[in-house]
């Protein structure tokens, strides 16, 4: 071993020998003469335990929010479709039935879908009209659970039903029994030139998901409507599926497609809705930088704290000097100090972080109660509620920074006072 390498691991040994952990334990504990010094201590550890909270109840909160909406997309959106890149999936019953052999496969269902026109009156708007089978479609949405008004079982073969999403069914101003015309881009030769297909249908249903993207964008009918509609005949557009973990769609839906030896186009949940999630993540990721800034405040002022505390203890650190400390346990005892500081406030932080991230709705509920306001107001923002989802792994991220950060605030102030000189200090004692 070198003589560098042997000095760093005798002065780092010095750092923590227990004389310098009973010292700086015992300034931390103690009453100091200076009272601006405990005040700047108590700010430092309370800062620390506050932006701690902070951090952690917004992220368990936006974490809530990230499985709510999450979980609303998924009632209706599966976790993959496979469908033919031609339009149309002839060998779809084969198809189906070897996707539901296989053991990544919980359900799997056959659809057909168009981007149509929904005409009532005057009033015309734009859809994603999907033709399902309800007792199939069971099996990877959850639309029958959304249903406001009617039920999925009434879209029979033949009757020409559709089911409409709340502010779908609001803007075209119809309801259960009412009559809109569905048109697609589909065209029809007639003896008046080309016309687009076009077909009334009855509204027997209004179903809620609470997400704008179906409530006013999606309707429902039977897939054999669908079909004869678009002139697809025995064909379909393709078959959705649920699979046994939906955080691994995007391989499992590649190899199942690639065990069925077709030429198929492959869509999973991760692609349907990539940039809502991508901004999602992105937005936790810039509030969690703007919120640790709180606790690198706090961190920080454990500087000033003692930088304070060694001028003020210039007597003691000469006189240990002189008894024979080395300059290593002097900057271990204040190193010490600092870092019980920052050990405390980052516990007492992420205890009270979780107490409330647990319970932040009732705190919620208080204040709206207490002060007579809504901060979500279910009319426009659908969640009435503020979800919390504490992940462990976001305590410990935001614990663990926080302590390094209030170690490495100790080496500064912890190096000038082992820098002391006895003589210097001593001399107007």
């Amino acid at each position: 071993m070198s003589g560098r390498a042997a000095g760093f691991v005798v002065k780092s040994a010095a750092m923590f020998h227990p004389l310098a952990i009973y010292i700086g334990l015992r300034y931390t504990r103690a009453k100091r003469r200076n009272h601006f010094i405990s005040f700047i201590s108590a700010t430092s550890m309370a800062g620390i335990a506050l932006g701690i909270v902070a951090l952690i109840v917004v992220l368990s909160v936006m974490n809530g929010f990230h499985k709510e909406i999450q979980a609303r997309i998924l009632s209706m959106a599966s976790h993959a479709t496979l469908s033919d890149p031609d339009g149309g999936m002839q060998d779809w019953s084969e198809v189906l039935d070897r996707v539901r052999a296989h053991p990544d496969v919980v359900g799997a269902a056959p659809f057909v879908e168009v981007q149509g026109m929904l005409v009532n009156g005057s009033q015309v708007s734009g859809a994603l009209v999907r033709g399902i089978i309800p007792t199939e479609e069971d099996q990877v949405a959850e639309l029958r659970r959304d249903m406001v008004a009617g039920s999925v079982d009434d879209l029979v073969d033949g009757e020409f039903r559709i089911i409409l999403g709340r502010d779908l069914a609001s803007f075209l101003g119809v309801q259960p029994g009412d009559k809109v015309t569905v048109v697609t881009p589909q065209v029809s030769a007639t003896p008046v030139g080309i016309m687009p297909r076009l077909k009334r249908f009855t509204v027997s249903g209004i179903f809620s998901v609470g997400m704008a993207d179906y409530d006013r964008n999606a309707a429902f009918i039977h897939m054999n409507d669908g079909a004869k509609l678009l002139n697809l005949g025995r064909a379909v557009s393709g078959v959705r599926l649920k699979l046994t973990d939906m955080w691994l769609a995007p391989r499992l839906s590649r190899d199942i497609a690639y065990e069925l030896g077709g030429v198929y186009r492959v869509l999973d949940w991760t692609q349907a809705h990539s940039n809502f999630f991508s901004a999602l993540a992105m937005e936790k990721r810039m509030m969690s930088i703007i919120l640790f800034l709180i606790v690198a405040v706090a961190a920080f002022n454990i500087v000033s704290t003692l930088v304070m505390v060694v001028t003020d203890k210039q007597s003691d650190i000469a006189v240990l000097r002189t008894l024979g400390a080395s300059p290593g346990r002097i900057m271990g005892i204040f190193m010490v100090q600092g870092t019980a500081i920052g050990l405390v406030g980052t516990l007492i932080g992420m205890v009270a972080g979780v107490i409330l991230a647990f319970n932040v709705e009732p705190v919620v509920a208080g204040i709206e109660g207490l002060f007579g306001v809504h901060f979500l107001d279910p009319s426009i923002y659908y969640i009435s509620e503020l979800p919390s989802d504490v992940h462990l792994s976001d305590v410990l991220l935001v614990g663990g920074a926080a302590f390094l950060m209030s170690v490495l605030a100790t080496l500064y102030p912890a190096w000038r006072a082992a820098g002391t000189q006895p003589a210097e200090a001593l001399r107007y004692e």
